[in-house]
């Protein structure tokens, strides 16, 4: 009992008897200092399959999951102008109209004036989506994609029938932009304006 109490370990020499590069050479006959013990399970903890570190679940995990939350809800709200929301007082929007109704939507907002609520509204006539008495379906899809480029629309006035307005409708949505579909001009303008005012 006493020559293994003085070897430490069994089957390993006393370490006073053993060269120094044995000594370090051989960790199982040179258990860490009892400071570093235990280290060994925490790092491990944190080594996923494969020898990749694994992601902490910890309050620092849910602090980064909380600010990716919030970052994405601030872009998503940066996406289309949707009506309007969130437009500053005194800046001028846009409502783009399709060329068949465009004198019309003209007209309205001449007589209404142009201003709505805070803000000031401009009509953009788009060319028009019949060549050779049919529908252009290339023209509107250029139409729509022009009023979901421009950062400052907050409606499209679409063609005169629903049939051509349903291929701007998908490019339309995305980027939360309102369609006035099938609906003669100076009405479409007067809904447009009324909604601003009421925003």
């Amino acid at each position: 009992m006493g020559d293994s109490r003085r070897g430490g370990r069994a089957g390993c020499p006393p370490a006073a008897t053993r060269p120094a590069r044995e000594r370090r050479a051989s960790p199982r006959c040179n258990p860490p200092p009892r400071s570093l013990r235990g280290r060994g399970r925490a790092a491990g903890s944190q080594v996923a399959a494969g020898g990749r570190p694994a992601l902490r679940t910890g309050s620092g995990g849910a602090k980064l999951a909380a600010l990716s939350a919030l970052l994405l809800a601030i872009a998503s709200l940066g996406g289309g102008c949707g009506s309007g929301s969130g437009t500053s007082s005194g800046a001028t929007v846009t409502v783009y109209v399709a060329g068949a109704l465009c004198a019309e939507a003209k007209g309205e907002l001449a007589r209404h004036g142009v201003e709505a609520g805070d803000v000031k509204v401009r009509a953009v006539c788009l060319p028009s989506s019949e060549k050779d008495g049919r529908l252009d379906l290339a023209t509107i899809g250029a139409n729509a994609r022009r009023a979901t480029e421009d950062s400052s629309s907050v409606a499209y006035i679409g063609e005169p029938t629903r049939a051509a307005s349903r291929f701007a409708e998908t490019i339309l949505e995305e980027a939360r932009i309102p369609q006035y579909p099938a609906t003669p001009g100076a009405k479409a303008m007067r809904q447009v304006l009324d909604h601003l005012a009421s925003s």
